[in-house]
Parts: C-alpha cells; sequence; structure tokens
C-alpha cells in the first residue's frame, strides 16, 4: 500500500513538473518571439545593413554556447533575449525587402510558419507520443544539411538551394515534434534550453519557407 502512494506521488511530482517546463518554455517562447519580430520590425524600417554571414554564424553559435553554460540562472534568460534579439536583426534587412516587393509572399510565410509550430506541437501534445525514436534522424538529418550547404556555398545551384529549403522545414518540424515530446516525457526539464530549441526551429522554418516562396514568386 505504501509502495502504491510513494508511486503516485512521483507519477503527481513528475506531472506537476512537465506542466510548469510547459508552461515557462511556452510563455518565454511568446515573449522571445515577440521580442525578436519587434527587433526585426525596426532593422527593417531603419534599413539596418545585414550583418553578414561570419558576423550572424559567430553571433549565434558564440550566443548559443554562452546560454548553455548559464541555463540554470537569471543571465541565461537574459542571453535568450540577446540571442533572439540578435536573430530579429538579421532578419531586418530580409522582412525590409520583402515586404516592399512582395508583401503577400511575407504574410504567407508567417501564417505558414504558425500553422505549422501550432499543428505539430498540438500533435504531440493532445497524442502524447513518444518522439525520442526521431533522434537518429535528427543526426543523419543535421549532417546532411551540413554537407548540403556547404556543396550550396561551392557551387551556387538554385535547385539545391530549394531543396535545403525544403530540408530545413521537414527537419526543424521533426526538432519541434522531438522536443515537445521530450517535454511531456520528462527528457527535457530546462525550460531555457528548450524554448531556444524550438525559437530556432521557428525561425528556420520561417526563412526557409520565405526563400522558397520568393524563388516561386519570381521576386528573389
Amino acid at each position: 500500500m505504501e509502495h502504491n502512494v510513494n508511486t503516485l506521488d512521483r507519477s503527481a511530482s513528475s506531472a506537476i513538473e512537465v506542466n510548469k517546463v510547459l508552461k515557462n518554455t511556452y510563455m518565454l517562447l511568446g515573449l522571445t518571439l515577440a521580442f525578436s519580430a519587434f527587433v526585426a520590425y525596426l532593422a527593417a524600417v531603419m534599413q539596418l545593413p545585414h550583418p553578414g554571414i561570419i558576423i550572424t554564424l559567430v553571433g549565434f553559435y558564440g550566443l548559443l554556447f554562452a546560454i548553455h553554460k548559464t541555463q540554470n540562472s537569471g543571465a541565461g534568460i537574459a542571453l535568450v533575449f540577446l540571442l533572439t534579439g540578435f536573430m530579429g536583426y538579421t532578419l531586418g534587412p530580409i522582412i525590409g525587402f520583402v515586404s516592399a516587393n512582395a508583401p503577400q509572399v511575407l504574410m504567407t510565410a508567417l501564417g505558414g510558419t504558425g500553422l505549422t509550430f501550432f499543428g505539430l506541437s498540438a500533435y504531440v501534445l493532445i497524442t502524447r507520443k513518444d518522439m525520442s525514436f526521431l533522434a537518429g534522424t535528427l543526426m543523419a538529418g543535421f549532417w546532411v544539411l551540413i554537407v548540403g550547404m556547404i556543396a550550396n556555398l561551392i557551387f551556387n545551384i538554385p535547385a539545391l538551394s530549394l531543396a535545403i529549403s525544403g530540408a530545413f522545414i521537414l527537419f526543424s518540424s521533426m526538432i519541434i515534434m522531438y522536443q515537445t515530446s521530450a517535454i511531456i516525457h520528462g527528457g527535457e526539464r530546462n525550460y531555457v534550453m528548450a524554448t531556444v530549441t524550438l525559437f530556432v526551429s521557428i525561425y528556420n522554418i520561417f526563412v526557409s519557407l520565405l526563400s522558397i516562396l520568393m524563388s516561386f514568386s519570381g521576386d528573389d
């Protein structure tokens, strides 16, 4: 009898922890998305130049490393806003160009990104499916994307660029399902890292959709 009571207590405690991580993750995600969108808007209105690929990569991975080291402190949360604000800044010039030349494409990309995220998250949350089996596929997909991006830098083939954008959408969609599943099944207990993972996935889906739509619209 005592064993059953202890088991129930552990289950209740686990459920409370899961709900807490979910709540904090989506709250922080919502705030960072709003902050990133605001920074992107300012960068577009002020017509700020894109920082370039080198600064973008150094800034992104440098901040990502710093967040990983401070994920259990208030500094980690501050760095998350710094990272998402920086990523919003990198989007500013792109959004400014697209909104001026093809505003319908921008709205379609935003809508498609939102529907993709909410649809995938809702699916995992409702079905409670364990998506841990995606780990191997995600690792393989990561290296395929790396090779594809290097090849695209060398050969600059439009069809390859489109294929990479499509692969990024698929890869990021699986990341969203995997991360959401990790939270509800106890594999992720740090909402700071969960937020960063989901934000980067949403960012990649949006940029990739924008790239594909611009290519087909003839405004690329």
